[in-house]
């Protein structure tokens, strides 16, 4: 029944262009753009271990982007809307369980978040030569599919403490914007200052980041796995879910 949920909202997905610009679109303009402006020949920039172009660091940065857009920013504003509109209250009262619609639909999450972090991949590779070292492609992979589970908890987490459907982008945004740029997303760390890195390290996004960082370093020794960034943002994925499962309304919350 998941299954079948899940192939219903894939489609969905695929038939909206709008969703997929946003989700799919928007991080290959950021990292062309970023690239372009920052990225030129002869631009490094320090990580552990020694110096790689900057293009290194950006295609795992925008990487972190395109997860978090698919698995939470989208899935946020989506569910949001669908419980004010009254949609989620219509499908609770199918016989559909309600383990299907909401696996269903945290499953397009982490297809659509595997999809985008499959073109950053392909497209740093071709266009910008940055490649991720065999001994770490399995890390890499780990690490998205951990990040995009993680995200898709604490969107179902935030999405049952917004509520006004309108207000459901604006939160996002305005939570996820500024721990991009102290993050490492639009920024290297290395050139943050010391005191916004430590802050940033409250937060899932600057670990989801530093993961996928260690897995892009050629200097990176033996597989890769960063384990101690994947377990803050597991936990933070944990916290989101405990939240979910208490407060979670299939009913609109703003009446």
């Amino acid at each position: 029944m998941t299954l079948h949920q899940f192939r219903y909202d894939l489609r969905a997905f695929l038939r909206n262009p709008q969703y997929q610009f946003f989700t799919l679109a928007l991080p290959v303009i950021f990292l062309v753009l970023l690239a372009a402006l920052f990225g030129g020949k002869g631009s490094t920039v320090g990580v552990a271990g020694g110096k790689v172009s900057a293009t290194v660091e950006y295609v795992p940065g925008i990487m972190t982007l395109g997860i978090i857009a698919a698995s939470f920013i989208n899935l946020v504003i989506a569910v949001t809307a669908q419980r004010e509109t009254g949609v989620l209250k219509r499908r609770r009262a199918t016989p559909v369980p309600a383990s299907a619609v909401i696996g269903g639909r945290a499953l397009t999450a982490v297809v659509a978040a595997l999809g985008i972090a499959v073109v950053l991949f392909g497209i740093g590779w071709v266009f910008y030569s940055v490649q991720v070292p065999a001994r770490t492609a399995p890390a890499l992979a780990v690490t998205i599919v951990v990040g995009a589970l993680s995200f898709c908890c604490l969107a179902y987490g935030l999405a049952s403490v917004i509520h006004d459907q309108d207000s459901a982008q604006p939160v996002t945004q305005s939570v996820m914007l500024p721990l991009y740029f102290i993050s490492g997303v639009f920024v290297p760390v290395s050139q943050l200052p010391h005191w916004l890195v430590k802050v940033a390290d409250v937060f899932p996004v600057r670990h989801l980041a530093s993961a996928l960082l260690v897995a892009y370093n050629p200097h990176t020794s033996g597989p890769g796995f960063a384990g101690w960034d994947l377990l803050i943002v597991a936990a933070w994925g944990l916290g989101g879910l405990l939240i979910a499962l208490r407060r979670f309304s299939w009913l609109p919350i703003s009446r």
